[in-house]
């Protein structure tokens, strides 16, 4: 790989579970290979489970903020990663037709209902299957 650093967009509804611990294993697994990024369609706020489950992995996304889809930011991307149907279904299109585009079809751990402890327990669940695939991500850039 050169040593020019690719910018990555991670996306998916309201830029505040998924996307935003994207954007947090992003930074802390491939930083040396990319400058990353999160975006929504919505901007919800980051939530605070995503922020409680990220700490557990000693991961802190406690300032990140929400924030939607920026336009500058889509026009210089090499890779838009979009964590849910949603956010692959209305993503504004890519100016860049060299982009690579990946889905990631998670669901959304807001969306779950239960007690506090299967709730949690659904983010880590998420949490980990983002983990994974940023290593496998990192393991395509290195």
């Amino acid at each position: 790989m050169s040593s020019k650093k690719i910018n990555i967009y991670f996306i998916c509804t309201g830029n505040s579970c998924r996307s935003q611990m994207a954007e947090g294993y992003g930074r802390k697994f491939l930083g040396q290979y990319a400058n990353v990024f999160s975006g929504g369609i919505l901007a919800h706020g980051v939530n605070p489970k995503a922020i409680a489950v990220m700490q557990e992995d000693g991961v802190d996304i406690a300032s990140q903020t929400s924030k939607v889809i920026d336009p500058k930011i889509l026009a210089n991307v090499d890779l838009v990663v979009t964590l849910c149907g949603d956010a692959r279904d209305t993503c504004p299109s890519i100016p860049n037709q060299n982009v690579k585009k990946y889905h990631w079809d998670l669901i959304d751990p807001a969306k779950v209902t239960g007690n506090s402890e299967q709730i949690l327990n659904t983010f880590r669940s998420v949490r980990d299957e983002i983990k994974q695939q940023v290593l496998n991500l990192k393991n395509e850039l290195s």
